[in-house]
């Protein structure tokens, strides 16, 4: 089979496409024939290894994956070959077969077809387990959604709409802020041209916001912590702005606030039947069309390597998607 594989630490264009062996699914393992892969984040941490996983060389990228179940190990009992699946991989999906636990594969439903599913799980996964999950949003309560137009941040969005959030997006361009706006978005906010802590005490009425969802980081971060109401929760989700900030431990004692770490990866891991009930409520809003997922665009297994450029380069909207068969 065809794979994109790392085999140092580099950037994208050190990747390479090879012939190496299928693998062979392990007794709780299913082989999956992969039709798409999502491109995330992670993705460019991993590879220049910077991300909390370090996989052995060499490895594929690519944490997510939509394809076929080709064969399943001894003690699988729910999967088996011919059903339609997403594999949430953390690795190993940038190539045409991957043998993966599981515990991590999920049925699609009739309404997705391979490329949505492979752009739906690790972002819609994220994004429900922080709201859900870890700020406990409630209906009525006021959401900010930094970096608003990328993957995690249009999930963001349109959970919080479907969990009754008013919720606010915020972005550095038009561009970006007109597709949270076709999300659902109820206010916008473009903090390359507006100050952040003005425009959402206006928009608060100096009250604050309820929920801060960050996947950005660096200097965007206090302003934003700064900016909670009481009680206020602010999601540390991942740092796509390259910068890992360090706020004054005072701000969450003024506002009886807290900072609230979300890693998704080990929640799917420790939490297994959570997280399978977070994905049966998102495929119920998915079907009544309250989720609509953004793929702006597809790229062939041969050209990986540009897709995961483009996002580390922060150029992508929605997400991207490498179509493998």
């Amino acid at each position: 089979m065809k794979a994109v594989l790392c085999k140092a630490f580099g950037p994208a264009d050190s990747l390479v496409l090879e012939e190496v062996a299928s693998p062979a699914p392990k007794p709780s393992e299913v082989l999956i024939d992969i039709h798409a892969a999502g491109v995330n984040f992670p993705d460019t941490l991993i590879i220049e290894g910077k991300y909390q996983f370090k996989p052995p060389f060499p490895f594929s990228p690519g944490g997510e994956a939509a394809g076929v179940v080709a064969a399943v190990g001894d003690k699988v009992r729910h999967l088996k070959p011919g059903d339609r699946v997403i594999a949430l991989t953390g690795w190993g999906s940038f190539a045409e077969q991957i043998a993966v636990s599981a515990e991590r594969v999920l049925p699609i439903p009739a309404s997705l077809d391979f490329t949505t599913a492979a752009a739906f799980g690790m972002t819609y996964g994220t994004s429900m387990h922080a709201l859900r999950q870890r700020a406990a949003l409630q209906a009525g309560e006021t959401l900010l959604v930094l970096g608003a137009s990328g993957g995690v941040g249009l999930a963001a969005v349109e959970i919080g709409k479907a969990l009754g959030a008013r919720v606010i997006a915020a972005a550095s361009s038009a561009e970006k802020l007109a597709v949270a706006r076709a999300a659902g978005a109820d206010e916008l906010l473009n903090y390359a041209e507006e100050d952040l802590r003005e425009r959402l005490k206006a928009l608060t009425g100096g009250q604050g916001v309820d929920v801060v969802y960050d996947p950005v980081g660096g200097q965007l971060s206090e302003p934003a912590f700064r900016s909670l109401g009481w009680n206020g929760r602010h999601l540390v989700i991942g740092f796509a702005s390259g910068s890992i900030p360090a706020l004054p431990a005072n701000l969450p004692l003024l506002k009886g606030a807290a900072m609230v770490g979300v890693f998704w990866g080990a929640f799917v891991a420790r939490q297994p039947q959570d997280n399978l009930a977070n994905f049966q409520q998102l495929f119920r809003w998915h079907a009544e069309g309250r989720l609509k997922p953004l793929v702006s665009q597809t790229y062939p297994l041969e050209h990986a390597s540009e897709a995961i450029a483009r996002l580390a380069a922060r150029q992508a909207l929605g997400k991207l998607v490498v179509q493998v068969r």
